[in-house]
């Protein structure tokens, strides 16, 4: 967003419900009421032309918004890391990932959340890999997000990202689609996100960068953040 702003880009960024400085209810951890929030605050801004770009699960609250509420504010649309269409395996999606890999997550954030975000870190940046990079500060920025979240928001999410199929809503998309994601993202695993969402999504552009993790937009933020520009500006 700095990168963006600085060339004279209006950039808004909002928390999640339940997540960073939001409020935190304990009803609407879902996809609907994630893409219905954005829905609002697009209104009550007058937001025209936006081009909306969403990481992770933040690609999934663009996908539903679009599919529930039109792209018709919406210019343009950036996938980056994101788990569309469904990150569950399914009879119908046998490349996702197992239930059981969710219930372990949901495990996990209940027994110890913050020892959770801290271990989570290091597959989140790839910084388990041979000769990786390690930045300590990056990793407790990430704890510290993951922290800022509410207990009922971190547990409710998951069966939010995992469990929403959002293969409709990519079909219903009609704006110009750049699809971001790294062939070594441990989190959101590229052969059933970015693979198939790119061919959900009517003329949707695919980059992969080689090696890059689920945290990309961090660890190549240079790259994403020269793919993004020349996007908007194309």
């Amino acid at each position: 967003m700095f990168y963006l702003a600085s060339r004279g880009y209006r950039c808004i960024a909002h928390d999640r419900r339940g997540h960073g400085r939001s409020s935190q209810p304990w009803n609407g951890n879902d996809m609907d009421t994630y893409a219905d929030d954005l829905a609002k605050l697009v209104e009550v801004l007058d937001l025209k032309d936006a081009i909306h770009v969403g990481h992770s699960t933040g690609g999934g609250e663009v996908a539903r918004y679009i599919g529930r509420h039109g792209a018709k504010r919406v210019a343009k649309a950036v996938l980056i890391g994101a788990i569309p269409p469904l990150m569950l395996k399914t009879p119908a999606n046998p490349g996702g990932t197992p239930i059981e890999a969710f219930d372990q997550i949901r495990a996990a954030v209940v027994a110890d959340r913050s020892q959770f975000w801290k271990d989570l870190s290091l597959p989140f940046y790839g910084y388990n890999r041979p000769d990786a990079k390690v930045s300590q500060g990056l990793q407790e920025s990430f704890w510290l997000q993951g922290m800022m979240a509410g207990f009922p928001a971190a547990y409710l999410c998951i069966k939010a990202f995992s469990e929403t199929d959002l293969t409709e809503d990519l079909q219903k998309f009609d704006v110009p689609t750049l699809v971001l994601h790294g062939d070594d993202d441990q989190i959101v695993p590229i052969g059933a996100s970015a693979l198939l969402s790119s061919k959900l999504i009517k003329n949707a552009i695919l980059k992969v960068y080689k090696g890059a993790p689920h945290g990309m937009c961090s660890t190549h933020k240079d790259q994403v953040n020269e793919d993004l520009l020349a996007f908007i500006k194309g």
